[in-house]
């Protein structure tokens, strides 16, 4: 993405993306959280002008089952009241001793194992994959399947066709776990889809394409902000002693804080202008694309000061991590619970924890839709 801007601009600015079209890019705070819930911007990534992320991920939303957050209005608004009650604060609290028990299986798991390990292996990746799977009753002996299918999916160099097969391949999967719940109905997430269906209400298609969300965001953000989140703490000591000793207030503003330094959905949030706005001064004219850029949006000075430092003290910190308005991330109260629980507990598991590789050799994901590391080599 290039800018046509000079830095201190007003916020908002015309960039060109892959495919040489030039949405607006808008990166202040309070622009962006005001766009985010404007509903005179689609999500809608079928509509003329929506600045998709890549070749691949244009193709594969071109006239493919998609999700409730590429839909706009009553649509939009239909398909999400029918999961808005999984994920409550109160829904998902009841998950914190299955969380909490899975934490303490996965870090016995690290400690009898080799020592340096590769902690997105040994625990990020696999505790926000073991906890969506419990959620909507997906197999976890699947894991290796449905965790590279998504690999694909976010790799924002995956070839079109491979990126559009990757995502049938997991839809299909899904469907077929829907349609398994329609012959024998079970107490989890996509038993309450096949009802859903049974009912009327969904059609399988539209029930796996929720599911397919679900559990791709489920554990590929979580995951990525366990492992980045603890790179960042390692390599802030004092932090890193106030997440590890603090009480469970003091660990609540560190998550938050970490949400906000690191906001691993780094690609901005795409919409299009179905009628012509204003953002930041700046009139949007009907059909153009914009790009809401959350990631700094969340460093805005005018909002934090040093915005760029970590500070797991900071109090109140209203940051646009999960997004804002009406698209605002379902599963917000989850991921929050997961790295109130798995920050402190690795940490005081092993208090000796350090990277065992130079920052040189780590391996960032630049190259994916959800920031993070590939691996992170730790000895304990």
């Amino acid at each position: 993405m290039r800018t046509s801007a000079p830095p201190g601009g007003s916020g908002v600015a015309r960039v060109r993306i892959w495919d040489g079209s030039t949405p607006w890019l808008v990166t202040r705070y309070d622009d962006v959280r005001t766009a985010l819930a404007d509903e005179r911007l689609s999500a809608d990534a079928d509509r003329e002008g929506y600045p998709a992320t890549s070749r691949s991920r244009h193709v594969r939303s071109q006239g493919r089952r998609r999700s409730f957050i590429m839909m706009d209005g009553p649509e939009h608004a239909r398909h999400r009241r029918m999961l808005i009650g999984e994920f409550t604060v109160r829904r998902i609290e009841r998950l914190r001793p299955l969380i909490e028990q899975t934490v303490t299986e996965l870090l016995d798991g690290m400690e009898a194992g080799e020592n340096p390990t590769d902690l997105v292996q040994a625990f990020a990746l696999p505790l926000p994959s073991l906890v969506i799977c419990h959620l909507l009753g997906v197999p976890y002996a699947d894991h290796a399947f449905f965790e590279a299918q998504s690999r694909i999916m976010v790799d924002l160099t995956s070839g079109a066709e491979a990126s559009a097969a990757a995502s049938d391949a997991l839809q299909d999967y899904l469907a077929g776990l829907v349609r398994a719940r329609l012959a024998e109905p079970r107490d989890d997430m996509l038993g309450g889809m096949a009802a859903r269906v049974a009912a009327g209400d969904l059609t399988v298609d539209e029930a796996s394409a929720s599911a397919l969300l679900l559990l791709v965001a489920g554990h590929e953000t979580t995951a990525n902000m366990i492992a980045l989140g603890t790179l960042t703490l390692l390599h802030h000591p004092d932090q890193l002693a106030a997440v590890r000793d603090g009480d469970a207030t003091q660990v609540r503003g560190a998550v938050e804080e970490l949400l906000r330094v690191l906001t691993v959905t780094h690609i901005g949030r795409r919409r299009v202008a179905t009628e012509d706005l204003e953002i930041g001064g700046v009139t949007i004219r009907a059909g153009e694309g914009v790009v809401l850029a959350a990631e700094a949006a969340n460093r805005d000075p005018r909002q934090w000061p040093h915005p760029d430092e970590v500070d797991v003290s900071r109090g109140t910190n209203r940051h646009v991590a999960f997004g804002f308005g009406v698209h605002q991330c379902l599963g917000q109260p989850l991921a929050r619970l997961e790295l109130q629980i798995a920050y402190p507990a690795l940490l005081r598991r092993f208090p000796g924890l350090r990277v065992a590789v130079p920052d040189s050799e780590i391996a960032f994901r630049d190259d994916m839709a959800v920031y993070g590391v590939h691996a992170l080599p730790v000895a304990f």
